[in-house]
């Protein structure tokens, strides 16, 4: 389970100087149940936007998003998010933070524990269950973030940009880690990413966003087995023309925001 229809999705809201902004125009797309997918574009695209509204975080302007056929108004248990920031309760233990939104469910505490414990291990935190978010690294504390967003079931994971703040030495074993998660568990997984290498090495398809308002200028299947070389040629060669795709739709942003006299 896990199929997503993005229909027609538009969204705009109003600056605090009144002015309307379009953040996303007329966005449709259809997932299929345990696809990776990830959405890159330029800085300001509406990549989050999408993610929030696919969430039930933000209400769209028009469109709509079903999962499973089930239309999206508001957060649901069939769709777990983890954010960059990590999000974790600084008061709760490992354990505790991981079996939050079982206890929302009201799952009894001894089974919610258990269920808990099984995704700690999974995410090989099992040593680090009764320590606190300030004793673990940046990659740890990710890995908690995702567990517990996982210990819930959701058939839908949404992530934003989750390894966006770690080194590139952590960033590439966390990519590592969450293939490793996805293939055994099996949940369709939507990713915003401003990597190009990030995006190529985990996912089947790259969505590619123009500049705001946001649309999908393309959809690029992956084909490359996994896994992945990211020194193979015809890596190198998805990752270059994705990031000059983008890099064009900036740069002609930039021409006719010069020709209207913005610049």
């Amino acid at each position: 389970m896990g199929s997503v229809e993005i229909r027609g999705i538009t969204r705009e809201f109003a600056r605090d100087d009144g002015e309307q902004v379009i953040a996303l125009s007329d966005v449709s797309l259809s997932i299929a149940d345990d696809e990776f997918t990830s959405f890159v574009g330029p800085s300001g695209c509406g990549k989050t936007t999408l993610l929030r509204i696919i969430a039930g975080l933000d209400k769209a302007s028009a469109g709509e998003i079903r999962v499973d056929g089930s239309l999206i108004t508001s957060p649901d248990q069939k769709v777990g998010m983890v954010f960059q920031e990590y999000s974790l309760f600084p008061w709760r233990n490992v354990l505790r933070n991981v079996a939050f939104g079982l206890e929302m469910q009201g799952i009894p505490k001894e089974e919610r524990y258990a269920l808990a414990r099984n995704y700690i291990s999974l995410v090989g935190l099992s040593q680090f269950e009764q320590s606190y978010p300030y004793e673990l690294s940046g990659g740890m504390r990710q890995r908690v973030a995702i567990a517990r967003a996982l210990a819930t079931d959701p058939d839908l994971l949404l992530m934003d940009e989750p390894f966006g703040a770690l080194d590139a030495q952590t960033r590439n074993h966390m990519q590592c880690e969450l293939l490793d998660i996805w293939e055994k568990k099996k949940k369709t997984i939507l990713f915003v990413t401003h990597s190009c290498d990030e995006a190529v090495f985990l996912s089947d398809r790259v969505v590619v966003l123009s500049p705001r308002p946001g649309r999908i200028r393309d959809i690029i299947p992956i084909p490359i087995p996994r896994p992945r070389d990211r020194t193979n040629a015809e890596f190198i060669n998805l990752r270059r023309d994705i990031l000059a795709m983008i890099e064009n739709e900036e740069r002609e942003e930039e021409r006719i925001k010069c020709k209207s006299g913005y610049l």
